[in-house]
């Protein structure tokens, strides 16, 4: 980078940036480990401690994208800081839970404080690219999507040590001090919002929120219980109003999701696709083999951190390699084709299998862990309107808790009661399947042989 470029993006503007970022994804997947201890202590089975992985996917799919508009209007800033707020409060809300319904709102609250920093970030590096009159560093927006996705291959591990030693609690302890830290620097380092720039830039469409919401969560009641008789109601529901919400959208100048852009804008849509197949994908890959180390291989909480480790650390280096260019369709591919064998792979693993297999699979696991999603993000920061990058960001991110939700579903319904060998025998071809989708949707879109390459 130049010196100008080093000036504006220095240490001190990016590291309050990338603390906020990795603390959504990796308290989605922290809570993988713990949910067995937690059931345990509170005498809660798995039909009500899931609520503690679904409400924060819900939580976050809605706060996204509502966070990336609020910042896109009133400043990126002020967004970090109270989404940082609610993080405190929410991780002491959880260390002192007397039950399962506090967790449940502990996690809730986390899911909304935890989505304020990704999309409002994006704001605020363009916002800082065009003040300084450069281009936005390939290795920036790398830095932010490493720090995200490596916080996400990393919290199943990072659970399971924490279970392991300190107990379940320490996994929402754990974000005080990191939350606290974050609010410091963001006042210290980070530029104060444009006050009057962003005034007047728009208002927040709150019936959209609502709807989306409602949509949302109508769809997730459905799908949590497909394995037993499904709800179809609950479906026809959310058909309806997520339809009512696209017919909402269309009327508003304003829009919460903006529907029209989404129409014209056909690579950023893909990109969306690709998004929330790549996370369904992968976190199957977490919940579903952390799951099966810990009943299929009896293994503790601590072991299977262990074990998930090669993941994160496979990850970071992809990664920070591919982040050195700015490229999209080479680390797409690269990406897609482990993913495709990675997940065949895991047909091949027993109750008895070496560790060393073990480690050789999940290592492989990691490529598309960290190369995905930096190739996205490049090909989404490219894509989206200046005007709403927030916006688009988060929308991001509520593809990949999309992707996040149908795999709660998908692990429900091919998982059953027990992860045994036979159930991850089953998983593995259906993920085998869903990367060779994602290979062929790669490879048809000429939008990424363009632009981005």
């Amino acid at each position: 980078m130049t010196e100008s470029v080093r000036d504006a993006f220095g240490f001190r503007f990016v590291s309050p940036l990338l603390i906020g970022t990795l603390l959504n994804p990796v308290n989605s997947a922290m809570i993988a480990t713990a949910l067995v201890p937690i059931g345990r202590d509170l005498h809660a089975g798995p039909a009500s401690t899931v609520w503690l992985v679904a409400g924060l996917y819900l939580a976050a799919a809605v706060g996204q994208p509502t966070m990336g508009r609020i910042a896109d209007m009133y400043g990126p800033r002020k967004v970090i800081v109270a989404g940082l707020v609610l993080v405190l409060a929410a991780g002491l809300t959880g260390a002192a839970a007397p039950g399962l319904g506090v967790l449940v709102f502990a996690r809730v609250l986390l899911g909304l404080g935890t989505s304020a920093a990704y999309p409002a970030a994006m704001t605020m590096i363009r916002a800082r690219a065009e003040e300084a009159g450069v281009a936005t560093p390939a290795p920036v927006l790398g830095m932010v999507a490493i720090t995200s996705q490596v916080s996400a291959a990393v919290g199943p591990a990072l659970g399971g040590l924490l279970v392991g030693f300190t107990g379940w609690r320490s996994i929402f302890l754990v974000n005080v001090p990191v939350a606290a830290a974050g609010i410091v620097l963001a006042f210290l380092w980070l530029p104060a919002d444009d006050r009057g720039r962003r005034r007047g830039s728009g208002s927040l469409d709150l019936t959209g929120v609502v709807l989306f919401a409602a949509g949302l969560t109508a769809l997730l009641l459905f799908l949590m219980r497909l394995r037993n008789h499904p709800p179809y109601v609950l479906l026809g529901a959310a058909v309806v109003i997520l339809a009512t919400l696209v017919w909402w959208e269309l009327r508003r100048d304003e829009p919460f999701l903006d529907i029209r852009m989404l129409a014209a804008n056909r690579a950023l849509t893909m990109t969306y696709v690709r998004y929330a197949l790549t996370w369904l994908v992968v976190y199957s890959v977490l919940y579903g083999f952390s799951q099966w180390l810990e009943e299929g291989r009896r293994l503790g909480p601590g072991m299977t951190g262990l074990l998930t480790l090669p993941m994160p650390i496979v990850g970071t280096v992809a990664a920070a390699l591919a982040s050195r260019r700015d490229r999209v369709l080479g680390p797409m591919l690269a990406g897609t084709v482990a993913m495709t064998v990675g997940t065949l792979a895991l047909a091949l693993l027993h109750a008895s299998s070496p560790i060393a297999l073990l480690v050789l699979v999940t290592a492989v696991l990691g490529l598309p862990q960290g190369l995905l999603p930096v190739a996205n993000q490049t090909a989404l920061y490219r894509q989206a309107p200046p005007e709403r990058t927030g916006a688009a960001a988060g929308l991001l991110r509520t593809s990949q808790y999309g992707g996040a939700i149908l795999q709660s579903s998908l692990i429900g319904l091919l998982f059953g009661s027990h992860a045994d060998d036979a159930a991850l025998h089953r998983l593995a071809p259906v993920l085998a399947a869903l990367g060779g989708v994602l290979l062929v949707i790669t490879l048809a879109d000429r939008g990424l042989r363009g632009a981005v390459r």
